[in-house]
């Protein structure tokens, strides 16, 4: 039986094939092999690009940055490719579960957003660019990037919406993306609402993004 004959056989290797390639770590892979340690036990624990950028290592925190926004967009491109945008927008939330919940580390993983963003580019562009555009404008009004990344989030299922962009797949994935990095930012947004979260550019402490 081949894919093309059963949805649900495209659909299991969508969801499953999306899990496995969104839990690589590129982080603790990019810190590792570039020999500054485990990224989990450096500033605040996070396997992300931004906690990365602790180690002082620019280089490091930009492959992190292009494996994990890469795994997102490659996912979605090939189950588009191969089966159909319901199954793109099924491999893009498997993806991001991986991610944020990767088996590999006891399902402690990153805060998913440029995994989200790599999503979005890949599977409707112009809500990609327009979740780009808002975390591009609040991190320059406001210069907080946790606040920016959770701006983006929250807009994207009106993006898709207002871009005539939206299916019931899409909206779905967008809005279980939003809940999840809000969730996986909780500490964030204790720190935003006593005015404690740290500043883009400001000096660095374990407790930031």
């Amino acid at each position: 039986m081949s894919f093309a004959d059963s949805p649900a056989l495209a659909i299991a290797a969508s969801l499953v094939g999306g899990y496995l390639l969104g839990s690589i770590p590129f982080g603790l892979i990019a810190t590792r092999l570039g020999g500054a340690g485990d990224i989990r036990k450096v500033g605040s624990g996070n396997i992300g690009a931004t906690n990365v950028l602790r180690t002082g290592r620019r280089d490091l925190a930009l492959i992190t940055v292009l494996g994990d926004g890469g795994k997102g967009a490659v996912v979605v491109l090939v189950a588009g490719a191969l089966f159909s945008p319901l199954c793109a927008a099924l491999a893009g939330g498997a993806a991001f579960l991986g991610h944020v919940y990767p088996v590999w580390l006891g399902f402690k993983g990153g805060k998913g957003v440029a995994t989200f963003f790599g999503i979005l580019f890949a599977i409707a562009w112009p809500v990609g660019l327009a979740a780009g555009a808002t975390w591009i404008a609040m991190a320059l009004i406001f210069r907080v990037s946790s606040l920016a990344a959770l701006t983006a989030a929250a807009m994207t299922p009106l993006w898709f919406l207002l871009l005539h962009q939206a299916t019931a797949a899409r909206l779905w994935l967008a809005a279980g993306m939003a809940v999840l990095i809000f969730l996986r930012h909780d500490a964030n947004i204790r720190r935003l609402l006593k005015g404690e979260e740290p500043r883009i550019g400001a000096a660095k402490t374990r407790a930031a993004v």
